[in-house]
């Protein structure tokens, strides 16, 4: 992928090119980068003109980096682009082999948060459901588990009452997640299926269609566990 290069700001203090674009990042070693990746930005992106997360990262990697060239950096996991959250990406061939063996065998933690409309049936439950995509209009819909290309899908939620992520609103409800698989658009369309879909998304929550009471979906990765592809040394990062 082409680097994505502007002219950057410069910190005042160091004096070094600064992307105005550059995310929170979290950690940075030689064999990890881990960051806060912005709502409204895409992973990557199709278009090449556009700035990706990839793109950003790979500017950031280059501009403190002796070596030149492209780097390299490997995407492991991946959010929806209009859902803010940690993200780790892998900055050698063996560390990206290792993240993606532990995302494989489920050794990931994958946490959300989520503000919803309504109450679930219950404060605290397991949704399994198998999930198809749509290529043609890029949504997924709850299928049968008979359906062509469909995918079991399965997290486990808790509603909450600390408002750590969102504000309070009458008739809405936060919900803490862990997520056990990884399908498109998977928490968007589970709770939607649930009769509670996500404050703010435009896609599976039809009071959002026309409303602007949100300018953002609130859903948000806000903590992610994993083992140091290198050091095996458990790793825990929050917002």
């Amino acid at each position: 992928m082409a680097l994505y290069i502007e002219k950057p700001r410069r910190d005042t203090r160091t004096n070094r090119p600064q992307d105005p674009d550059l995310p929170e990042i979290l950690y940075e070693d030689e064999h990890i980068l881990v960051c806060d990746k912005p709502c409204g930005t895409a992973v990557q992106s199709r278009r090449l003109t556009d700035p990706d997360l990839v793109s950003i990262l790979k500017n950031h990697i280059y501009r403190s980096s002796p070596k030149g060239g492209e780097p390299y950096l490997a995407v492991i996991h991946r959010l929806d682009q209009p859902v803010r959250g940690i993200l780790v990406f892998a900055k050698t061939p063996a560390a990206a082999k290792e993240l993606n063996r532990q995302l494989t065998c489920h050794e990931f933690g994958k946490y959300y948060r989520a503000l919803v409309a309504g109450r679930p049936p219950k404060k605290a439950d397991t949704l399994e459901d198998y999930l198809v995509k749509d290529p043609r209009t890029n949504l997924s819909r709850v299928c049968g588990s008979d359906t062509r290309d469909a995918k079991l899908a399965r997290l486990h939620y808790q509603t909450v009452s600390d408002g750590l992520h969102f504000p309070k609103v009458p008739g809405a409800t936060e919900l803490d997640i862990r997520l056990d698989t990884g399908r498109h658009h998977q928490i968007r369309v589970q709770l939607a299926h649930m009769g509670c879909p996500i404050a703010g998304d435009t896609k599976y929550n039809p009071d959002c269609k026309d409303a602007h009471t949100w300018q953002e979906i609130c859903l948000c990765a806000c903590r992610l566990d994993f083992c140091h592809p290198k050091t095996h040394k458990p790793l825990q990062f929050r917002l």
